[in-house]
């Protein structure tokens, strides 16, 4: 999938989004019996409502990688918004070791666009004078 190109009526994109984060205080959160399997499941639900594609998700101890291919309706700031909020709520409410901390995930991320290799774009436009 990490190389196909989605379309919509009007537009193509290939937009691969590789996120990185953590919970608040690098805390130990995903040792927790089922929590790295709740999120993971509501993780992929609000991705399917979003129309987003999961090409890879993966959790440690203490932090997840999420590698996403996303329509160029949603900016980084919207999913992460979307998943942070939504995972926060719903692993809280579940999990009574997670509600005692004032808020389970950092404000910051990283991350990290990946598609189509960038020496192959600028070899494409330096080679458009060229091509008649």
């Amino acid at each position: 999938m990490e190389n196909e190109y989605r379309r919509t009526q009007t537009t193509v994109s290939l937009i691969n989004y590789h996120f990185v984060f953590c919970p608040r205080y690098r805390r130990k959160i995903f040792l927790i019996p089922n929590v790295e399997e709740r999120f993971k499941h509501m993780v992929k639900f609000i991705c399917e409502e979003l129309d987003i594609e999961i090409i890879a998700i993966e959790c440690d101890k203490d932090y997840t990688h999420m590698f996403l291919n996303c329509l160029p309706t949603l900016s980084p700031s919207d999913i992460m918004q979307k998943i942070k909020g939504g995972t926060s709520r719903v692993l809280r409410g579940e999990f009574l070791e997670l509600n005692k901390m004032p808020s389970l995930w950092t404000r910051s991320y990283f991350v990290s666009t990946s598609g189509v290799c960038s020496e192959t774009i600028k070899k494409y436009v330096e080679n458009q004078k060229t091509r008649y």
